[in-house]
């Protein structure tokens, strides 16, 4: 399967997404911020990246916008959740694949998984 990289600065999601997607085959690495996910995915892209809007330290938008300098062609999925719509709409703008608002059954993940990886 795919080398995920999830990039949200609360733990527990981090752990909940991570289940679901090795639970379903996949390789994940995890950051608690947007500059370690950049700094990550400098060092090994990954084929799909999953990131939270509202972080502190480099927040989601600008997490999107770097990681599309340095890939124009990688899947990102934003989430976030109990924030304005507006934000994963203008991640959405900036260069999010696709966005998913919390909370999300983990059988939308994975078939929106699925479907950016082409499986």
């Amino acid at each position: 399967m795919a080398d995920i990289l999830i990039i949200d600065d609360d733990h527990q999601m981090r752990r909940l997404l991570t289940r679901i997607l090795t639970g379903a085959g996949h390789s994940v690495r995890e950051a608690k911020n947007g500059r370690d996910g950049v700094a990550q995915f400098h060092e090994q892209h990954s084929a799909l990246v999953i990131t939270d809007i509202v972080m502190p330290d480099m927040e989601g938008i600008e997490t999107i916008v770097s990681l599309r300098r340095d890939s124009a062609s990688v899947p990102i999925i934003a989430i976030s959740g109990g924030s304005d719509p507006l934000y994963l709409r203008a991640a959405s703008g900036l260069g999010a694949t696709a966005s998913l608002e919390k909370p999300f059954h983990p059988d939308q993940l994975l078939a929106l998984v699925d479907g950016l990886l082409g499986a």
